[in-house]
C-alpha cells in the first residue's frame, strides 16, 4: 500500500486535471452515501468542548471516469476545537483509497492537503460553467489556508489580471498577498496583480468573481453590492449556522450548488434563507450533477448580465475523484 504524506499528494494533483477528473465523475456518478457525524463528548473532561469524528465514503464501478475496476474510499476526519491550546491543528484527516474489485488497501493519503485541493477545483469546475470567460478581476474574502488555494484555481480557469484579498485582520490579507505576489505569476505564466484591500464593499463592487472561503457567521457579501455579470463563490460556512451572504444575495442570484443534498441540508448560505422564505427550493437552478450532465444550464454565452451564486459545502465523490488521480499520477 502507497503512502502520499501532504506533499506528494500536492504535487500529484494538477489543478486542471483535477477540475477534468471532477467533471467526469460528476457526469459518470458514483455511491455516495450521507457523511457521518459522530459526537465524541468532552474527551479532556470539563470544560473541553466535545469533538467530532467524520466519515465520508464513495465508491465506483468502473467507468470512462475512473478505473475499469472502480475504487472505494473514506475519508476519516477529526475536529477537536481545543486543540488549539495545545498548539495542535483542530482537523487531522486521512483519505484511504481500496480496491473496488477485491477490497486490498491501494494507499493511505493525507486528507488535509486532499480536501483543500479537491475543494478549491471544484470552485474552479463550478466557475468554468458559471463565471463570465472574460473574469479578470477576482476578489478573495479570507485568509486560510484555503485562500491560496482558491485564487490559484480561479486564476487557472479565467484569465485573472488582478487578486484583492481581504480579511478580518489587515496584517494577514498583505501577508497572503504578498505571498500570492510572488509564487502566482510564475505559476501562471502571466503578470499578476494583487494587492490587499481594507473596504469589502468597494473590492465587492469590483470584483468580477468573489470567492469567500470564512468561518463567519455573518454575512461578508450583501446582495446590494453585487453588480451584474458577477459570480459569487461561496466555500466556507459549512453548517447551518454559518453563512458568507446575505438574502438579498441569494435573491439576486441564480443559484447552484455542489450536490443538493449537502448543500440544501448543511450550507447556511442556502439553509437560512429557505428557512426564513428568502427563496424557495425551486430557487436553486442546478448542481453540479446537472450542470455537468447538460441537464440544466448554466451560464449562456454571451451572458454579462446575470448574478451567479455557487454553494459548496464538500462531497464524498471529489476527495475520491482527486484521491484516485493522485495514485495515478507519475
Amino acid at each position: 500500500m502507497r503512502i502520499l504524506p501532504a506533499a506528494e499528494v500536492d504535487a500529484a494533483l494538477d489543478d486542471l486535471a483535477l477540475i477534468d477528473r471532477l467533471d467526469a465523475l460528476f457526469r459518470a456518478g458514483c455511491e455516495m452515501p450521507t457523511r457521518h457525524h459522530h459526537t465524541i463528548a468532552a474527551p479532556n473532561g470539563a470544560g473541553s468542548a466535545d469533538a467530532t469524528l467524520l466519515l465520508m465514503p464513495a465508491w465506483t464501478r468502473g467507468s470512462s471516469a475512473g478505473p475499469a475496476t472502480g475504487r472505494v474510499g473514506i475519508k476519516v476526519v477529526t475536529v477537536f476545537p481545543d486543540n488549539g491550546r495545545r498548539s495542535l491543528p483542530s482537523i487531522y484527516g486521512q483519505y484511504l483509497l481500496l480496491d473496488g474489485a477485491t477490497g486490498a488497501p491501494l494507499a493511505l493519503l493525507d486528507g488535509t492537503m486532499l480536501t483543500k485541493r479537491r475543494t478549491a477545483c471544484a470552485s474552479g469546475l463550478a466557475s468554468r460553467y458559471l463565471s463570465r470567460p472574460d473574469a479578470r478581476r477576482l476578489l478573495v474574502i479570507g485568509t486560510g489556508a484555503l485562500a491560496p488555494q482558491l485564487a490559484r484555481v480561479h486564476a487557472r480557469v479565467r484569465p485573472i489580471e488582478e487578486i484583492v484579498v481581504w480579511g478580518r485582520r489587515p496584517e494577514a490579507a498583505e501577508a497572503l498577498a504578498e505571498s500570492l505576489a510572488s509564487s502566482l505569476p510564475p505559476a501562471l505564466g502571466r503578470p499578476v496583480t494583487v494587492r490587499a484591500a481594507t473596504d469589502r464593499q468597494q473590492a465587492v463592487a469590483e470584483a468580477d468573481i468573489v470567492s469567500c472561503a470564512t468561518l463567519s457567521s455573518t454575512p461578508l457579501v450583501e446582495g446590494a453590492w453585487l453588480r451584474e455579470g458577477q459570480h459569487l463563490d461561496l466555500v466556507g460556512a459549512f453548517t447551518p449556522r454559518m453563512r458568507e451572504s446575505d438574502d438579498r444575495a441569494v435573491q439576486r442570484a441564480r443559484i447552484y450548488v455542489d450536490t443538493r443534498a449537502g448543500a440544501l441540508k448543511e450550507g447556511g448560505d442556502i439553509v437560512q434563507p429557505l428557512a426564513s422564505g428568502a427563496i424557495g427550493e425551486g430557487d436553486v437552478v442546478a448542481d453540479l450533477f446537472e450542470l455537468c450532465r447538460g441537464e440544466r444550464p448554466g451560464r449562456a454565452a454571451g451572458d454579462a448580465t446575470s448574478i451567479t451564486l455557487f454553494k459548496s459545502v464538500g462531497a464524498a465523490l471529489e476527495d475520491l475523484a482527486a484521491a484516485e488521480l493522485a495514485v495515478t499520477a507519475r
